[in-house]
């Protein structure tokens, strides 16, 4: 029994011994030895490596894949004249000197995100006091803003060890306290161009439309002139006619000139006439024959 007891003792202190001094390191991950509290000049690869029991030894892992890091966080920063504005940006970041990552950070590897977002912070903080608010607004220009951001990162991440694979502006806002009175100001301005564009079209339309009355009186002139000039020559024709055709026969063009008045005066079935019975109107009815 005692040896049994001892036999699962010494087992277990194998079993904890191993695994204090084996460690394995994936394929997603650096490996840098701590002695006694000092990093190591080591890095590890992939593979099973064995260490001193702590705390002589420890195994400080870091992450070799491309990390994304949320940086602005909503903070206001201040353009070039002195205006607020609310920036919100996305990078996306690894380790590429994973020995300089571990001599800047230690045994506490999740600082390198914190310093990250404070170096970004700082960057963003001097590319947009360069630049006017319109600038930092305008969608189109962002990209750039990203772009000099990028730029001006790349000494300070070299220091810690790591390398920014890409940066974006997500948000670009105002504060809400101004915010208001911007898109209130925004407004007026657009409330100004629309009356503008308002009483230009009025005017227009009224100048059109004096044009047209203009053309229109024109036009009615001289079809009334032409109408007058083509009556006229008419009735000088129609004169002519009925002289030549008196001249011809003066009774038949009496008779004709009498169906004319006859037809005239009686329009309508009610229409009534009193006249002498004997009148001259109604030669033709009393006698249509022609006088020898």
């Amino acid at each position: 029994m005692n040896r049994l007891l001892a036999t699962v003792a010494g087992t277990v202190i194998a079993v904890a011994l191993v695994s204090s001094t084996v460690f394995v390191v994936d394929q997603q991950h650096y490996a840098v030895m701590v002695s006694l509290g000092s990093m190591g000049k080591d890095v590890l690869g992939p593979g099973i490596g064995i260490k001193a029991p702590p705390p002589l030894q420890s195994v400080v892992y870091l992450d070799k894949r491309l990390q994304a890091l949320d940086a602005g966080g909503g903070e206001r920063f201040l353009t070039a004249e002195r205006k607020e504005l609310l920036v919100d940006a996305f990078v996306k970041w690894r380790i590429v000197n994973p020995r300089q990552y571990a001599i800047a950070f230690g045994t506490t590897p999740e600082r390198g995100g914190e310093r990250l977002g404070q170096v970004v912070r700082n960057a963003l903080a001097t590319e947009i006091a360069r630049r006017n608010a319109a600038d930092v607004l305008a969608g189109g220009k962002r990209a750039d803003v990203a772009a000099a951001v990028r730029r001006d990162l790349g000494q300070e991440a070299h220091d810690i060890g790591v390398e920014i694979a890409d940066l974006h502006i997500k948000r670009v806002d105002l504060p809400e306290t101004i915010a208001g009175v911007v898109y209130e100001r925004m407004k007026a301005e657009r409330l100004r161009r629309a009356n503008e564009v308002r009483a230009a079209g009025a005017a227009e339309a009224e100048q059109i439309r004096s044009d047209a009355e203009r053309q229109r009186g024109e036009i009615l002139t001289t079809a009334q002139r032409d109408a007058e000039t083509i009556k006229g020559e008419g009735d000088a024709q129609a004169s002519q006619i009925y002289a030549q055709s008196y001249g011809k026969n003066p009774e038949f063009y009496r008779f004709y000139r009498s169906l004319e008045a006859y037809k005239a005066t009686f329009k309508g079935r009610n229409d009534v006439l009193v006249l002498d019975s004997n009148s001259e109107f109604f030669k033709y009815f009393r006698n249509p024959a022609p006088a020898k």
